[in-house]
Formats: structure tokens, C-alpha cells, sequence
């Protein structure tokens, strides 16, 4: 079942065109990376897929719905979503207990709702699942960058979503914080009964294993898009970047890096140091 299709997107502010007609269909078992520089358009992508843009031009159906038809307040608490813009909306002194299970009414800053036992005890799974179920009495202001995004990808999950968006979630983490969350979201990509999901990120090194296609832009277009070992090679991603790169594979894992010419100079023209 086809969880999101996007025909002729394009997104316009004044004059500057931030998507240009992208065409692009997820499945419900699909786990999609969208990788690109900045300003591609990648988290305008998102704001689309979260059922907070409309599209300048193109259509956007999101589980069924189609957006401009449908009313995005229902629409929204299907879909989880773990990002910057997210994580500063949540209180510094919110309880991470809180943190998650208050995304059961999609909202952020508990107040007088009232959770069901159900609610909490779905909460305290996905806290051990997330690895962060030792911080359920901390405050979220109090937490590790890391921490911080494994309790927000664990309130992303909460109301069981159907459609999980992840933007750039492994940003700002040590070596030993990324690896051990994209080894977390690889167990998740390769749960059947997780929702489908797409990850933005920059860097071919944090996807997980068990996703399966790859979407690139450059300049709001559409670079290349596909099942990941087919989209994802040295071709494609330097034409994403403007820049000769080498795409490898190992162990399950990607990396890219430049390709430099023999004898290639630092391009520091005629500058000496040491000589002052």
C-alpha cells in the first residue's frame, strides 16, 4: 500500500522554487534515506511529508489522504516525526516520561490530560527499546544530545505511527553517540511491523542497515531515486554534490569520500607558512 505519493511537488517562496516537481511513491515496508547538501530541499521535503506544507503546485497524499482535501489536524498524529524544530517545541523541565507519552495526544507540555494505564505502559516499552528507560524521571533539558534524540524517536513512535520521519537525527553526535543510534534505527528498519520511514541526513555513513531505497536531491530536484544499492553510487551522489566522489560499501554498511587528483595541491595559491 502506497503510504505517500507525491506527483509534480513543487514548493515556492517569492522567487526562489525550494522543490521542483518531485515525483516520489513510499510503501508501507519501504525505509527511505533522502541524502543531499544543504539547501536541496530535504527538510522542505519533510514539512510536506508531516502535513505542514501544502504544495505550491503538484498534488501530496499522505496515507490515503490527499493534502488540501483532508484535515491535517487528523492526519498529523499518524505520522511520528523526530527533529530539531520538534525537540526545541519540548519543555526543558518536561519529565522524559512525559516527553513520550504525551505525544499519545500529539501534544508537547503535559498538563491535565489523562493517560490510560495502556498509554504508560507503552511508553515505559518504547523507553526500553530506545535504551533511555533510566532517564524516565530525568528532565529533558538535563539530557545528552544523544539521549536526546533517542527519547524523541521514542515519543515519534508513540501513537504507532504510520509513517516515521527522522530529520537528520545522528546531527551533532560524537562517533560512539552515532553509531550506536543508527544501530538502534537499523533493529527498527528491520522490524516488519515498523511503520514505514524516511531519514534525512547529509552523510552516507549513518544509514542504518535495512533501509532499502535512497532519494537524492540537489536544488530541490530529484537527483536520482530507488532501491538504495541502485541509486546509491559514486555517479549519483556526485552529481548530488557537485564534487567527484567514491561511494563503497562494507559490512552493510556505506561511506563516501573525494576523489582527489595525484599530486592534487591544498589550492593555498602562493601562500608559504612559516615564513613570517
Amino acid at each position: 500500500m502506497s503510504v505517500v505519493e507525491l506527483a509534480g511537488v513543487s514548493i515556492i517562496r517569492g522567487e526562489a522554487t525550494l522543490l521542483d516537481k518531485v515525483n516520489w511513491t513510499i510503501q508501507d515496508n519501504d525505509r527511505w534515506v533522502v541524502i543531499g547538501p544543504n539547501g536541496a530541499g530535504k527538510t522542505t521535503l519533510l514539512q510536506i511529508l508531516s502535513a505542514q506544507w501544502h504544495p505550491s503546485h503538484g498534488r501530496a497524499t499522505l496515507l490515503g489522504k490527499t493534502l488540501g482535501r483532508v484535515d491535517v489536524f487528523e492526519l498529523r498524529p499518524r505520522i511520528g516525526v523526530a527533529s530539531a524544530a520538534m525537540a526545541d517545541r519540548i519543555p526543558r523541565s518536561e519529565a522524559v516520561s512525559d516527553v513520550v507519552v504525551s505525544a499519545a495526544y500529539a501534544v508537547t507540555g503535559r498538563w491535565r490530560e489523562v493517560y490510560e494505564e495502556v498509554d504508560h505502559t507503552r511508553a515505559r516499552k518504547l523507553m526500553e527499546m530506545l535504551r533511555v528507560d533510566q532517564l524516565a524521571d530525568r528532565t529533558f533539558g538535563t539530557l545528552s544530545e544523544g539521549e536526546r534524540k533517542r527519547v524523541q524517536i521514542a515519543r515519534a513512535l508513540m501513537p504507532d505511527p504510520e509513517l516515521l520521519l527522522l530529520d537528520e537525527p545522528a546531527a551533532g553526535l560524537d562517533l560512539a553517540g552515532r553509531e550506536a543510534l543508527v544501530g538502534t534505527l537499523g533493529e527498527i528498519a528491520q522490524d516488519p511491523n515498523a511503520p514505514a520511514m524516511v531519514l534525512v541526513t547529509h552523510h552516507v555513513e549513518e544509514i542504518p542497515p535495512g533501509f532499502t531505497h535512497c532519494l537524492m536531491l540537489r536544488e530541490g530536484r530529484v537527483v536520482a531515486a530507488g532501491p538504495l544499492a541502485d541509486a546509491l553510487n559514486s555517479d549519483n551522489l556526485s552529481d548530488a554534490f557537485d564534487m567527484d566522489l567514491q561511494v563503497s560499501r562494507e559490512g552493510g554498511r556505506w561511506s563516501a569520500r573525494a576523489v582527489l587528483p595525484k599530486h592534487a595541491s591544498a589550492g593555498l595559491g602562493n601562500i608559504r607558512f612559516g615564513e613570517r
